[in-house]
């Protein structure tokens, strides 16, 4: 699944038409209060400014609808950001293909860097409207897709665009190049033992994912609150806890699929009301009392998963063990958290809630990779194509 990257490419002269993930937070005042995705996205970018190419990047930010006061959605701050990060100046356009884009565009030299304003402003991004993606390819001579976060979608500006560009180059950029060699190539052949370990909270939300490490891990560990859904298929008691009776049958599926390689909670830590204060008891897996609701994995599974990640070559963690935003139901993850920093395992983060909680418990230096896509990472590990990345240039 190798592309060829935008270092592959001479770019001098040319302008690069860049695909990247801004989706940043703004607060009420309009200003960014989290600049990580555009410092992720400052190597690929460098890349193209420092060897003379013109830089035209492109967005979305949020889901603008009918009616929305817009400049709640607008790209500005994220072009006031960069040009900070970047220490030259960042045009910024007043609209995605119309005369302003046109103009910035055109006035583009050497090293210059434009941002489109906000791809959704325009309804032909979500359609993936040739029309509208044929107007944007046009402005360039180059396409570059370093926006993870929505490979998993068929927007204009994924799809579309790099279609109506036949005979131009096709490239990844460094964030989607490292992505699929981890989250692809290291699944297809990782070191082993090969330990998958997957929490939150819906069963739903995970079977395909599931069912695929099934396929290629040597163990696949479960935890959140969709181990008491399998606790209900074993005939468990559950107490108050989040359960889906709907997928009891698919979870005895799995639980059949899986014998000998997908591994549930040996005990829970529960609560009585959905605060850090409550009472609280651990009990057996499947032993829940009536009153009470299960929120993390108890100590002893977070033991025991310990020592399968400590004996592991490659780690894949997707979904955290409990509530870990309210201590203590924060234990199991960071017990999960740490126990993959202390391995000397290939461990690979799937964006999301795992992202945000190995950021938040200080262990993000210390894994092999932290995916910067939730939706894009789950669906690669279900072994979902990819449009937007099938249709780039093979290296």
């Amino acid at each position: 699944m190798a592309k060829k990257s935008i270092s592959d490419l001479a770019v001098s002269g040319k302008t690069v038409l860049m695909r990247v993930d801004f989706n940043v937070p703004l607060d009420a005042a309009c200003s960014v209060t989290d600049d990580r995705r555009i410092r992720e996205a400052l190597p690929s970018i460098r890349s193209v400014v420092d060897r003379g190419g013109r830089l035209l990047l492109c967005s979305h930010l949020g889901q603008p609808k009918d009616g929305e006061d817009l400049a709640k959605y607008s790209l500005q701050p994220a072009a006031a950001v960069l040009s900070g990060l970047l220490g030259r100046p960042v045009a910024f356009a007043t609209d995605t293909v119309g005369p302003d884009a046109a103009a910035k565009v055109a006035a583009l030299t050497d090293g210059g860097v434009v941002l489109l304003e906000n791809l959704r402003f325009n309804k032909g991004e979500k359609k993936g409207d040739p029309e509208f993606a044929g107007k944007l390819a046009a402005f360039a001579d180059i396409y570059c897709n370093d926006a993870f976060g929505t490979c998993h979608r068929t927007d204009a500006s994924m799809v579309a665009v790099p279609a109506a560009m036949p005979g131009k180059p096709r490239v990844v950029g460094f964030l989607v190049q490292k992505e699929i060699q981890y989250l692809n190539d290291a699944i297809a052949s990782p070191r082993r033992p090969f330990i998958a370990i997957l929490g939150g909270a819906k069963v739903s939300d995970k079977i395909k994912v599931i069912s695929n490490l099934l396929n290629v891990c040597d163990k696949v560990l479960i935890g959140g609150a969709m181990a008491y859904t399998f606790a209900l298929a074993l005939g468990g008691k559950v107490g108050k806890s989040r359960v889906e009776p709907d997928r009891v049958e698919l979870a005895k599926e799995l639980l059949q699929k899986g014998a000998g390689k997908l591994v549930l909670p040996v005990d829970t830590h529960c609560g009585d009301a959905f605060k850090g204060d409550c009472n609280k008891v651990v009990v057996k897996a499947g032993q829940i009392p009536d009153d009470f609701e299960g929120f993390d994995i108890g100590p002893e599974t977070a033991r025991m998963y310990a020592a399968e990640v400590a004996n592991a070559g490659t780690v894949v963690w997707n979904g955290p063990m409990g509530v870990f935003e309210m201590p203590p139901f924060d234990a199991g993850t960071r017990a999960v958290a740490e126990s993959i920093a202390n391995s000397g395992s290939t461990s690979i983060i799937g964006g999301g809630d795992s992202a945000a909680a190995i950021q938040q418990l200080g262990f993000a230096d210390r894994v092999t990779h932290v995916s910067t896509g939730g939706g894009a990472s789950l669906a690669m590990l279900e072994g979902e194509k990819f449009a937007a990345v099938e249709l780039l240039d093979e290296a």
